[in-house]
């Protein structure tokens, strides 16, 4: 076991359970607030988990952040993608200097975009960019393992640390984004190795590939797969594997909302995929994962059911960035005004709802 291994070992066996009495008393208020039993549905579900978590039914979600992780791929020499692994410094540029998608949306939902270089291939640095490299890109797996076991570990350990990080700021509510040409591939081979499919299951068309190019694809992804033979039941030798370090950073931001009691909006495809790795090594950080979306890439579906997760969206989004967990942070303020500050029945006069049998 390396160092920091060991660092995340220590830090998973100090998450504690969900709070029963915290959820137990969120959902006596949403019983009490002035509306049909249930009728806001799963955001309703939402708010009562996110005050489990956090220990606490009055709990505030204001201070938002999304830390968007950026790497490169070594795989993209495969042809996998129509871009690229410079187009992967131009988006991280666009992310510093508040120009991309996700920057615009994030401006409505008032939240902070952290964009974060954990291996931008041949990348010095700018304002405003966090820089954690693991290393200058990740190899192409499908002449030997992506990445050391130390490496996956690190970036694992660098999500969490960055949880620990935002917390101490007072952020309240984060979300996972990602951009790196060739991140699909790793993410869908990391999928078909943890979910026993194939490559031609659930490997998608990502940033638009040609019939020729999706070939490639998931002829890249068996190789890889074949090559280096990732145990499924180890999920740190999977992304060493066949993975990246965006994917390893995003599965330690799902470990660190557990330990340190943070909601984590998952965002799309390659998001499930993180939050996939980081509940198979640690069951208790689902307590601590919230879907934004269903994408809709091939296996968007397939992945939330098996996260056991209800999307609080669904728009036919598969963007990236982070832009279906900015889009859900409206949702989310808008229920948490309800839970807070709606009247109640006896507030207002109306006999509370009871639950009808028959």
């Amino acid at each position: 076991m390396n160092h920091y291994e060991a660092l995340i070992k220590e830090n998973l066996n100090s998450i504690p359970p969900a709070s029963e009495t915290a959820g137990k008393q969120a959902q006596a208020r949403w019983e009490n607030c002035a509306h049909p039993l249930g009728s806001l549905g799963h955001l309703e579900t939402v708010i009562t988990e996110i005050a489990a978590l956090t220990g606490k039914a009055e709990f505030d979600l204001s201070k938002k952040a999304l830390l968007v992780f950026c790497a490169d791929n070594g795989v993209v020499a495969q042809g996998v993608s129509q871009s690229d692994s410079s187009v992967t410094t131009n988006i991280l540029c666009g992310l510093a200097k508040g120009q991309t998608a996700v920057c615009k949306m994030a401006e409505i939902a008032h939240c902070n975009v952290i964009p974060v270089d954990m291996g931008v291939k041949d990348f010095h640095g700018m304002d405003y960019v966090h820089s954690c490299r693991v290393g200058n890109g990740t190899a192409d797996f499908t002449e030997g393992a992506a990445m050391t076991r130390e490496q996956a570990a690190q970036a694992i350990f660098v999500g969490m640390e960055l949880v620990r990080m935002q917390k101490g700021k007072g952020i309240s509510l984060l979300a996972t984004g990602e951009a790196g040409i060739g991140n699909t591939t790793t993410a869908t081979a990391v999928a078909c190795v943890l979910l026993e499919k194939e490559p031609s299951e659930l490997a998608g068309r990502g940033a638009g590939l040609s019939d020729k190019g999706l070939k490639r694809k998931i002829s890249a992804i068996e190789k890889g797969i074949l090559q280096n033979y990732p145990d499924r039941n180890d999920p740190l030798d999977v992304l060493t594997k066949v993975g990246g370090f965006d994917l390893a950073a995003m599965c330690g931001v799902f470990l660190g909302g557990a330990v340190y009691g943070v909601p984590v909006l998952m965002d799309g495809f390659i998001s499930s995929v993180a939050a996939l790795c980081a509940v198979r090594l640690c069951p208790l950080a689902k307590q601590a994962i919230f879907a934004s979306h269903v994408s809709a890439e091939p296996a968007g579906e397939l992945l939330l059911k098996e996260l056991g997760k209800l999307p609080l969206l669904t728009a036919g989004m598969r963007l990236g960035e982070g832009t279906g967990a900015v889009a859900a942070m409206p949702l989310l303020d808008m229920a948490l005004a309800v839970y807070r500050d709606s009247y109640t029945f006896s507030e207002c006069g109306i006999d509370a709802y009871t639950p009808q049998e028959g």
